[in-house]
């Protein structure tokens, strides 16, 4: 996971807009601000998406 994609889930987070466990709306949310990176990230990594959100350790 590259730092600029989890810049991007951080900003999701701070706005509190969603549980980040709703991988659907944080991919609507990253359409919408332009993260298409963090978009096209959780295509393909949704474990290592979900581990980063419960432990903050990145894979």
């Amino acid at each position: 996971m590259i730092d600029k994609i989890k810049q991007q889930i951080l900003a999701i987070r701070e706005t509190g807009e969603t549980n980040m466990f709703d991988v659907r709306k944080v991919q609507e949310i990253a359409l919408r601000e332009g993260y298409d990176e963090l978009f096209l990230y959780l295509a393909d990594n949704i474990g290592a998406y979900s581990r980063f959100i419960l432990t903050g350790k990145e894979e």
